[in-house]
């Protein structure tokens, strides 16, 4: 764990309701999406991470396109994706992408690969399911070389090999930041320190306690590399308002129909109460206040020896306004206060 606690957000593009209670056009959403970039980087939180999906209930499907409006807008914040589905993506034409955006962002670009949670960009991009686990592995294996090497020679299955070959632009200052995402995976923990690439932690249900062992064998096995350990993220969701209460109530109608609605494709049974009840209480929820937040997300930092903490601020339709809120509260009170607690 580095001395000062790196603290993001991460939105997917939720599609919200608007002022008129109807729903947002996904084109609204991206503009509203660009205001909370700037928000944060206002509030002075230090990352931003967009999700990549292609479905109808979230918006971004181009997270580097979004970034780059962000970057266009603000001067500190840093600015990736939360993940790219690389084992759908061309990993020469991602690297050109944020290699762009790190241009024009003058060097805050960062990426999150992985798998991702849905499985909607195979069929859309023409891939098998049945490739899922070779896709990823030789991709991201590809993408490694071309942030490592300047000229890369490149032999796999997925795709023509390359051979001496410069991809342009070229990254100025130093490698592209990249972070491997993981859901729960001992071998993926190993695989990010078999790259040397920073650990993000999917945490969105149950005890981050049970995180634990991840974190451990990532830093066993950089230990046992000899190389200089890598930070360690956690992503998860979360939500704030004045008091613990109004947070609940402003927050779970809108989580749960999210909840709800991907619960129903995957074989869940709905929400419940105490379901919310419990997740926010030691689970993986960070709502309330300020001060219950914060105190929350110091817990899992000194549980799991993090980095970096980034919170989920979108919740299915949750309003434009409230997640506003939230982005203030989370960087005028939350940030502060995680910070002298960990002092």
């Amino acid at each position: 764990m580095t001395s000062r606690i790196e603290m993001g957000l991460d939105t997917f593009g939720d599609v919200t309701w608007a002022a008129d209670g109807e729903l947002a056009s996904q084109a609204q959403v991206i503009r509203d999406v660009v205001e909370q970039g700037v928000l944060a980087d206002q509030a002075g939180i230090d990352f931003i991470g967009l999700g990549e999906h292609h479905r109808a209930d979230f918006a971004i499907s181009s997270p580097e396109m979004v970034l780059a409006a962000i970057a266009s807008r603000t001067k500190n914040i840093r600015l990736g994706s939360a993940v790219t589905v690389l084992s759908s993506d061309e990993p020469v034409r991602v690297f050109q992408r944020y290699s762009t955006l790190n241009a024009v962002s003058n060097g805050r670009a960062e990426i999150i690969l992985g798998r991702g949670s849905f499985i909607e960009s195979f069929p859309l991009f023409g891939y098998d399911l049945k490739d899922y686990e070779k896709l990823f592995e030789e991709k991201l294996d590809l993408f490694v070389a071309l942030v490592c090497d300047e000229a890369v020679t490149w032999r796999g299955t997925v795709r023509a090999p390359l051979s001496k070959q410069r991809v342009f632009p070229s990254i100025e200052g130093g490698p592209l930041k990249t972070w491997v995402g993981v859901g729960g995976s001992p071998e993926s923990v190993v695989r990010a320190v078999h790259y040397d690439l920073p650990l993000m932690l999917a945490i969105i249900g149950g005890d981050p306690a049970r995180f634990k062992p991840f974190a451990d064998l990532y830093r066993r096995a950089f230990k046992e590399t000899g190389k200089s350990q890598q930070p360690i993220g956690v992503h998860s969701h979360g939500y704030i308002a004045a008091t613990d209460e109004l947070a609940r109530e402003e927050y779970w109608p809108d989580y749960k129909g999210m909840r709800d609605r991907i619960g129903a494709e995957r074989g869940w049974g709905p929400f419940t109460p105490a379901e919310f009840e419990r997740e926010i209480a030691q689970g993986s929820l960070y709502v309330g206040s300020p001060e219950t937040v914060a105190a929350k997300i110091v817990r899992t930092v000194n549980t799991l020896g993090l980095d970096r903490f980034e919170m989920k601020y979108s919740a299915g339709r949750l309003p434009h306004v409230k997640m506003m809120r939230c982005i203030e509260l989370y960087g005028t009170k939350v940030v502060p206060l995680v910070r002298e607690m960990l002092t």
